[in-house]
């Protein structure tokens, strides 16, 4: 029998996955009141759309992918990542012929086959928003505004925005042969990976994390002090928005994203030891490249995971565990029935109660009704039913109070909601 999950995945259970579906209730919240509609697509999609959305040169594609044939020997990748899949949705559901723009978000798994860490898995659960059909800086604006508000909601404190500017095609053409110049004086000591890359994207170098070339890259030319007009007048209307709403930043050349896709804005949110929490930018020709249209668009996605260790690393405590509000023991099998009334009753008002299934007596129940926390017990055996009266315990204080069986809800919503 296999006893072993594989490496790099996790189960959720307990307090894990009632802090996770808290997360996602908070960003739903949060999207509701952004007027972003979620939206859910494929564990698993052609892997062409991966090889032309994200890009051929990154670490996602040449390393970290799922693929396989499936019976009918197509090429299937499970997602890396939920951006390339909006789009195609975007483009298959006709979306853009719909009143724009259109704002989109969504949690999803993601597989990436990479070395496992605090924080990281093989597969892994991200929210993502997507905003497609706007060039203005507000969009930007708009995609941080949301994830500062979800760090707001869940108190983190230590995720600072580091924001960058790649440029747009020209000015990355004109940046690339800047960048290649300086490559070339070093060219014989970057790793096989890195001249690879500087073939097809050298950009792509700057995110490498091989010591020796993170190193060599240090002093390399920064993106922002080589964009086109339009690019730099862009950023810097993204700049004087984000300080006009308090929402403080740091200019980072070093943010570059490991995906190809990115276009002008890349940000990040990262702490003081340098982890990364979340990141997105602009990709004004991801929609073109994946389909016909030509379609600007911002996003970012955020690994639940992270804002999990995040929590952790901050000593938040969420309190996402309901505690057992009233414990019913039952006393003999005739009044299993009339126990579980009850017991209905109380968890269709919305009140938290546990009963006994196992058959134990009633010293045994009220043992394990303290050992899982009940605030409350109320003990049913036939003398309560003929006389229509139980009583109520406060399990710490060992407080009573005397009711009839009809009274019991009503008490315990006053007493407990």
């Amino acid at each position: 029998m296999l006893t072993q999950a594989p490496r790099g995945t996790k189960d959720w259970f307990g307090k894990d996955i009632l802090l996770k579906a808290k997360i996602e209730e908070f960003a739903r919240e949060i999207c509701k009141n952004y007027n972003i509609n979620e939206i859910a697509t494929p564990m698993f999609e052609h892997t062409e759309l991966f090889l032309r959305g994200v890009g051929e040169t990154t670490d996602v594609v040449q390393k970290e992918m799922y693929t396989f044939d499936d019976k009918g020997g197509r090429s299937i990748t499970l997602k890396p990542e939920g951006t390339a899949s909006a789009v195609r949705a975007y483009l298959e559901n006709n979306m853009y012929a719909e009143v724009q723009p259109t704002k989109l978000f969504y949690f999803t798994p993601a597989f990436r086959y990479e070395k496992p860490q605090s924080g990281r898995f093989r597969q892994h659960h991200q929210f993502g928003v997507e905003f497609f059909g706007s060039t203005e800086p507000q969009v930007e604006l708009e995609v941080i505004s949301v994830i500062k508000e979800l760090l707001n909601k869940l108190g983190l404190k230590d995720a600072k925005l580091h924001i960058n500017s790649i440029g747009g095609p020209e000015s990355r053409k004109k940046y690339n042969e800047i960048l290649m110049n300086f490559f070339n004086q070093n060219k014989d000591k970057f790793c096989k990976t890195c001249l690879e890359r500087m073939e097809k994207n050298p950009l792509r170098v700057l995110d490498c994390k091989v010591p020796t070339c993170s190193e060599l890259v240090r002093e390399a030319p920064r993106t922002i002090d080589h964009l086109e007009e339009d690019c730099y007048n862009h950023f810097e209307k993204l700049k004087g928005l984000l300080t006009a709403l308090g929402i403080e930043y740091v200019v980072d050349p070093n943010v570059v994203r490991g995906l190809d896709y990115y276009t002008k804005t890349v940000f990040e949110f990262i702490n003081s030891d340098g982890l990364t929490l979340c990141g997105g930018g602009r990709y004004d020709n991801l929609v073109k490249e994946i389909g016909d249209k030509d379609v600007p668009a911002v996003g970012f996605g955020i690994g639940i995971e992270r804002i999990i260790l995040f929590l952790e690393n901050e000593n938040i405590d969420l309190n996402v565990e309901k505690p057992i509000e009233i414990y019913v023991g039952v006393m003999g099998e005739a009044v299993i029935a009339d126990a579980y009334k009850i017991v209905k009753d109380l968890r269709e008002n919305g009140i938290k109660a546990e009963t006994d299934y196992l058959g134990r007596s009633v010293k045994a129940q009220m043992k394990y009704a303290n050992k899982i926390g009940a605030k409350y017990s109320v003990v049913i055996g036939e003398n309560e039913i003929k006389e229509n009266k139980i009583t109520v315990k406060h399990m710490e204080t060992g407080d009573q109070v005397e009711l009839k069986i009809e009274e019991i809800t009503d008490f315990m919503k006053k007493t407990i909601l």
